[in-house]
């Protein structure tokens, strides 16, 4: 399995050099090394910290956000409650962690060399929080694809589709991110569609943005330490001539 591209802030920024999407026709991922300084990352993270009373919880304390993941919604049979709150979940993230929101944006549109709009109705960017000694913790996230948000369209067609994920605080060790050489096949299941198949698992620094294939399977490995693994997110998905964001 081929390694990951690893890009600065200034190569992503550099129309002359290759884009993102580009790279990933070869490669599983693409870490662009220091997206965000250290300085507005620990900002960021003191905001989401004593904003904790807006946190929504899910899986019975597994993960929270800051703001609403889509995914957590659907599989908890929240999905009104997701599309009811939505409005109110992105004041929460501006008001505790304000520009980051806009600032996904920004990188995403970087990411795509393109005009980024945000999809109607839906939640922007989150911050998900994974408690240290915790589930995820102890055992690795859940092993899994990033289609969720995508149409029955989108999906049968492959229409294009990436995660974004900005490191805001790292673990103590562990908790990175496992890649499989695999991509969503719908005539298997999800463990299925990594069986046999190669991985690698990228490590993450503070500020550092991943970028991989939403149809791409991934899974969150355990972490120690008794710090938080704390990062913002963002989905991406071309539809009808444009990219539209959410998470």
């Amino acid at each position: 399995m081929r390694d990951v591209e690893v890009l600065s802030l200034p190569q992503l920024l550099d129309s002359t050099q290759a884009s993102v999407t580009t790279l990933l026709a070869a490669c599983p991922a693409v870490r662009i090394e220091a997206a965000m300084d250290e300085g507005a990352c620990a900002r960021y993270v003191k905001g989401v910290q004593d904003g904790r009373g807006c946190w929504v919880e899910d899986f019975d304390g597994e993960q929270f956000t800051l703001g609403r993941a889509w995914y957590t919604h659907l599989e908890q049979g929240r999905t009104a409650e997701y599309f009811r709150c939505a409005a109110e979940s992105d004041l929460n993230v501006e008001r505790h962690a304000p520009g980051l929101q806009s600032r996904m944006i920004e990188l995403a549109a970087a990411v795509v060399r393109g005009r980024v709009e945000p999809r109607r109705g839906w939640c922007g960017a989150a911050v998900h929080v994974f408690p240290a000694g915790k589930e995820v913790s102890n055992a690795g996230g859940v092993v899994h694809f990033d289609h969720e948000g995508l149409t029955p369209a989108q999906r049968s067609s492959r229409s294009p589709a990436l995660s974004l994920v900005l490191m805001l605080q790292p673990p103590v060790r562990g908790g990175g991110l496992r890649l499989w050489d695999a991509l969503w096949d719908p005539k298997q299941g999800t463990e299925e569609c990594g069986d046999g198949k190669d991985s690698l698992t990228l490590e993450y620094a503070v500020g550092d943005l991943l970028v991989f294939d939403s149809y791409r399977l991934h899974q969150i490995q355990p972490f120690e330490g008794d710090q938080d693994r704390i990062s913002a997110s963002l989905h991406l998905g071309w539809a009808a001539g444009r990219w539209e964001a959410w998470f």
